[in-house]
């Protein structure tokens, strides 16, 4: 049994019959069962929960594989909430996944950042949506033991029940609590200022590009906070830096080297990636890099730079995100 895309995005789904009564059969020239149906009306929402706490499309899209198996073979008339139970699922072979990445982490080249996605207006229209993937976020939920991620996800982006978070990663509700309030002080103390101003944003993004283009150092340096971090990922395929860069003539001169020493034609384009604002890297019209950045009061105080080209295959398409 496959899954393939999504509803959105022209998805197709192919499987054979499942066991018992749950079982779901969509064959050429056939109608979508039950469970197809249930799956296809649910899976962005999964993608999304898989999204948040791996911070890896291309793993996502393994765990909405691994969960349609799981599904296709369930008794439907045993589930009394076939969503929470589909998130279940979900959450559940997420954890597992995201402990065999844990230690691929260990093993990496450089710093490891979320792979960056092109998402629609929609999603950068709803706040809470657009700040749990941003980049900065991402990083910071990084930071969480798994179980804590899990909990955190489901509990303050999904608002799941504990109920139903304890069912999902095998707890007592009063000990998901627990994980809960712990997640969520860890998560205040380094969460990242917000802007709140989407024209401030966008003034910000729009004078960081031309002084980029132009090499402009000191319109570099106006538009860039005092104490901006860069942070770069190319995986060890790609030339980035390997450690953050902090302070603003720091990472104002590197841009400004970088861009000279270019020796193909670059074009930045604006986007919006993980709901926030971006630039996208192209040289010679080929995609080489996303620039992910964050704005805080007017100024821009991260940069998120992913030219990992393992990274880069969902830039090519917006991705539908869902809550």
């Amino acid at each position: 049994m496959t899954v393939i895309g999504s509803r959105d995005q022209g998805a197709d789904v192919t499987s054979g019959s499942g066991s018992g009564s749950g079982g779901d059969h969509c064959g050429r020239g056939g109608g979508a069962g039950p469970a197809t149906e249930d799956f296809l009306t649910h899976r962005n929402l999964l993608f999304t929960v898989a999204y948040e706490m791996l911070g890896s499309a291309a793993d996502a899209e393994d765990v909405l594989q691994e969960t349609w198996l799981r599904w296709a073979g369930v008794d439907l008339g045993e589930v009394r909430d076939r969503r929470a139970y589909l998130v279940r699922i979900t959450t559940r072979l997420a954890l597992t996944r995201l402990r065999t990445l844990g230690r691929r982490k260990e093993s990496y080249v450089g710093s490891w950042l979320p792979e960056p996605l092109l998402t629609s207006p929609d999603v950068a229209e709803d706040v809470e949506l657009a700040d749990s993937v941003s980049m900065a976020m991402m990083l910071v939920m990084e930071t969480l033991a798994p179980t804590e991620r899990a909990v955190f996800v489901l509990r303050e982006v999904f608002d799941v029940g504990y109920d139903e978070i304890a069912e999902a990663v095998g707890k007592s509700p009063s000990a998901v609590r627990q994980i809960a309030h712990r997640a969520r002080a860890h998560v205040a103390a380094r969460r990242p200022r917000g802007d709140g101003s989407p024209q401030r944003t966008r003034d910000a993004l729009d004078a960081f590009r031309r002084a980029v283009e132009t090499g402009d150092l000191q319109g570099l340096l106006d538009v860039l906070a005092p104490d901006v971090v860069l942070l770069g990922d190319g995986g060890g395929i790609k030339q980035a830096v390997l450690r953050p860069v902090v302070g603003a003539d720091k990472v104002a001169r590197l841009l400004q080297g970088g861009l000279r020493k270019a020796t193909a034609e670059v074009r930045l384009r604006p986007a919006l990636v993980n709901g926030g604002p971006a630039l996208v890297l192209h040289l010679d019209g080929v995609l080489d890099g996303v620039l992910a950045v964050r704005v805080d009061d007017g100024l821009v105080t991260g940069l998120y730079a992913v030219r990992n080209p393992e990274k880069l295959s969902h830039m090519d398409r917006e991705t539908v995100l869902r809550r």
